[in-house]
């Protein structure tokens, strides 16, 4: 497969009152084309800060990162960005935060709104497109968000734990409906996430990282034997408590 993603050597450094912190040192990974990768890492040792680089909200202090064999310094519409939480606009109707994206960007169009009918219709929100959002489940409203990136066409997803504002039953559920969307509309997704089951349960490999000054400790190639992999079945498969218990280890958490 091809990297669609490439950081070489990143390190990223913030001024604080108290001098000079590391937040990231000599980061060094790829994320092939359809690939879903998982990163996850002790608390403040940079994950957020990774994803803000890929995105190019944030310019790396060292090192270089690479978008489809091209360096860049800066956003792309080759990445669509979801966040914890869903910040959908409370004022607009489900359709309506859906568009937001083409209006910014000013592509809507008769065609482009008829796609996003389409894709509320596939993914079991037509019914409710002239609702608010706060007429909508947690559940909802995260698939909505989900729509709404995938409405400009981004060919690489951006998660920051896209799904920790929920309660962990629908944690479940949503985890499942986004899995099974990223993978019908063939995206390449990278998942920020302090969850280990969840990282193995979705991910094709998981990537530890260290305590900060974050850096890349272990990769792990996730293969699980499960029939028709879902994030639910693949916390069945045999594998995924040695998985869980090497990636416990290697997080360090009780330091």
């Amino acid at each position: 497969m091809k990297a669609v993603v490439e950081l070489r050597k990143v390190g990223m450094n913030y001024q604080s009152p108290n001098g000079e912190i590391k937040a990231l040192e000599n980061v060094d990974f790829t994320v092939d084309d359809g690939e879903f990768v998982c990163i996850v890492g002790p608390s403040g040792c940079g994950k957020s800060t990774l994803l803000s680089i890929i995105a190019g909200l944030l310019i790396p202090s060292s090192g270089e990162v690479f978008l489809y064999g091209e360096q860049f310094s800066g956003p792309s519409r080759k990445t669509g960005y979801m966040l914890q939480r869903d910040h959908l606009f409370e004022w607009r109707t489900i359709l309506e935060n859906i568009l937001l994206g083409l209006e910014i960007q000013k592509i809507l169009t008769p065609q482009t709104k008829e796609k996003a009918l389409a894709f509320l219709e596939t993914y079991g929100l037509y019914e409710f497109r002239g609702k608010y959002p706060n007429q909508l489940s947690g559940g909802m409203r995260q698939r909505a968000a989900l729509v709404r990136t995938l409405m400009t066409d981004p060919r690489i997803l951006l998660l920051d734990e896209a799904f920790s504002a929920l309660d962990y039953q629908t944690r479940l559920a949503v985890s499942d409906d986004i899995y099974a969307i990223i993978k019908k509309e063939k995206k390449t997704a990278i998942l920020v996430t302090h969850d280990i089951s969840e990282a193995i349960s979705m991910a094709d490999r998981v990537i530890v990282l260290s305590h900060r000054p974050g850096t890349v400790k272990k990769i792990h190639q996730i293969s699980l034997t499960c029939h028709k992999r879902t994030p639910l079945v693949s916390r069945e498969a045999p594998e995924f408590r040695y998985y869980f218990q090497e990636i416990w280890e290697e997080l360090d958490v009780h330091v």
